[in-house]
């Protein structure tokens, strides 16, 4: 073990030994510095928890490589001196601040909503736990120039996490991100302003629910479907979480009437006791949906993630089983519907664009140029779909956009992942197939069939603490030194690098158009196959996403052409040492 490493972290260590420390804390690194084996002490103080392409996020814990209210109120106490000198002059600065299920949530958006108060700015603070999407439609709603949601998302149940949010709604970009990170690094302990001004906290509930529920029925594109189907039989689970309340009473407004929960996770708990991880990309936390699904005859069934931004979706097969779609499958389906009824409708003015993540679906891109639909792709991570919403305002018109990894958001009323919404919205597709004899299964293969079979495979290999971040530092500066040449048995064509922006394609070096630099590769290969590999931002993993293209002549064929695929995808990780 290294011990000057070692070293720099009992110093670090030693510090939260002080009285601004409470018993409980001081006891906790007590007890790191005491144990014979120094890994918890590295990991826990190694280094300080930095700002990703989901904001601060963590295990919870005492340490500055964990999520405890005192890292809480350093990043506030930073984000708060930002906020002031971004926006000095202004009379009347407020945020607003609102938080997930998760253990200790409450306290920390308690402690975050007292801190911006002793810096002079209001704080709306949310009466209880509310879906993200929500804080970020507030954000816009009050005139606020900031937020901050406390939620870890989708993370397992040690996780708690912090997202910055900035006056448009979205989660902070360039070069707010960096301003607050220089804040945050400069203030210590003893500067951070715990006692609160009460005047200058405001709790707000339900008035903000009936608001959001009205922008959110404008992602609705065919009311008549709806009536026509209004006892489509839904089944939905919130997993615990935030979405309980806001998704049924959503569904409703929408005119669905057919609305069955899950009672055993409408509970609200941190310790999701019903599930292994509360992550909408696992399929067991679907289990007890579709158990219910079953018993109700349901023909879907839908959940929501704990803080509401992604969402599941469970369809059924031909033989009548649950059928379980991916996220890019999910946002192809969102992506198809918006486009090709808003066109039959007449809404489709020509100024419409969508956006997906560089490393979704290309299906998504077919199918927006095939019907004169501008398409944009972005990096990894809601907040650049979000700037290009904020780029065309008042130009061009938004008229959806997601990502692989369960969310999407129909609307540009919110500028973050939008379950309620995207929810509402698969009912209604859900109820348009219905209409025209299909299931969202058939939906699925006609989709297939008009624009082309693509399957699609997200590898997460996990390397947790310090010498796993140096591993995936390593494997990242192997790949960029030793690109593979073929991969699957077709030859790479074309390589991006967006740390440098250039990219190499049928041997020709450019340039790559995009707003910033970020850690992502991409292998391109003549037979139309997609890998991408990144570092997660707020996770200690590295993400490869595979995406393979595959004949398939009929709704019948797709079990062998999924299977060619998977075969395929097996080649490339092979290639690729995974």
């Amino acid at each position: 073990m290294d011990n000057e490493l070692i070293k720099q972290c009992t110093a670090e260590a030693q510090k939260w030994l002080s009285p601004a420390f409470d018993a409980e804390t001081q006891a906790e690194v007590k007890a790191m510095l005491d144990a014979e084996d120094k890994t918890a002490l590295i990991d826990a103080f190694y280094q300080n928890l930095e700002f990703g392409t989901g904001g601060l996020r963590g295990i919870m814990g005492a340490g500055t490589n964990r999520m405890n209210k005192y890292i809480v109120g350093m990043a506030t106490q930073g984000f708060a001196n930002y906020v002031n000198k971004a926006f000095a002059g202004k009379k009347d600065i407020s945020v607003v601040v609102g938080h997930d299920c998760r253990n200790n949530s409450r306290l920390f958006a308690e402690t975050v909503a007292d801190i911006f108060s002793a810096n002079g700015i209001k704080a709306y603070l949310f009466e209880s736990l509310r879906p993200t999407p929500e804080i970020s439609f507030a954000i816009r709603q009050l005139g606020a120039q900031a937020g901050v949601n406390i939620t870890a998302s989708h993370n397992p149940r040690e996780y708690n996490g912090y997202k910055a949010y900035w006056d448009d709604g979205a989660q902070v970009l360039a070069p707010h991100d960096t301003g607050i990170i220089d804040e945050v690094n400069k203030v210590t302990i003893d500067q951070v302003k715990f006692t609160p001004n009460n005047d200058l906290i405001q709790i707000i509930g339900g008035e903000m629910d009936i608001d959001y529920l009205n922008a959110v029925h404008e992602a609705l594109v065919d009311q008549e479907v709806i009536n026509r189907q209004k006892d489509l039989c839904i089944v939905y689970s919130p997993l615990h979480g935030t979405g309980r309340v806001i998704i049924p009473a959503a569904l409703r407004t929408w005119g669905f009437q057919n609305i069955n929960v899950v009672k055993e996770q409408m509970v609200i708990d941190g310790n999701f006791p019903t599930v292994v991880s509360p992550n909408p990309e696992n399929s067991e936390a679907m289990t007890l949906g579709m158990q219910l699904g079953t018993k109700l005859n349901a023909d879907l069934v839908l959940a929501s993630d704990p803080d509401a931004d992604r969402l599941a979706v469970v369809c059924r097969d031909p033989k009548g089983e649950w059928c379980i779609l991916n996220g890019n499958q999910t946002a192809l389906m969102l992506s198809y519907y918006i486009i090709e009824n808003k066109k039959k409708l007449g809404q489709l003015k020509g100024n419409e664009f969508m956006v997906k993540t560089i490393v979704t679906t290309e299906t998504i891109a077919e199918i927006a140029k095939r019907n004169n639909v501008e398409i944009r792709d972005v990096y990894t991570g809601f907040k650049w779909i979000a700037r290009e919403i904020k780029l065309s305002e008042g130009v061009k018109k938004y008229i959806g956009g997601g990502e692989e990894s369960f969310g999407y958001l129909p609307f540009d009323k919110v500028r973050d992942k939008d379950s309620p919404a995207s929810i509402c919205l698969l009912c209604e597709i859900a109820a348009w197939a219905k209409d025209n004899g299909m299931t969202l299964y058939d939906l699925l293969m006609k989709i297939y069939l008009d624009y082309g079979f693509a399957y699609q495979n997200a590898i997460s290999v996990t390397k947790p603490g310090k010498s796993g971040a140096d591993e995936i530092k390593q494997m990242m500066e192997d790949f960029r030194k030793t690109p593979p040449t073929s991969l699957g048995g077709s030859p790479v064509v074309c390589v991006k690098d967006y740390k440098t922006l250039k990219q190499v394609c049928d041997g020709k070096e450019s340039d790559i158009d995009m707003p910033a630099t970020s850690n992502v590769l991409q292998w391109f290969t003549a037979d139309g196959t997609k890998i991408s590999v990144r570092p997660s931002g707020t996770e200690p993993k590295i993400k490869f996403y595979v995406e393979v293209k595959g004949e398939m002549e009929c709704p019948k064929c797709y079990p062998s052409a999924t299977a060619d695929a998977k075969a395929k995808v097996d080649a490339i990780k092979k290639d690729l040492g995974l």
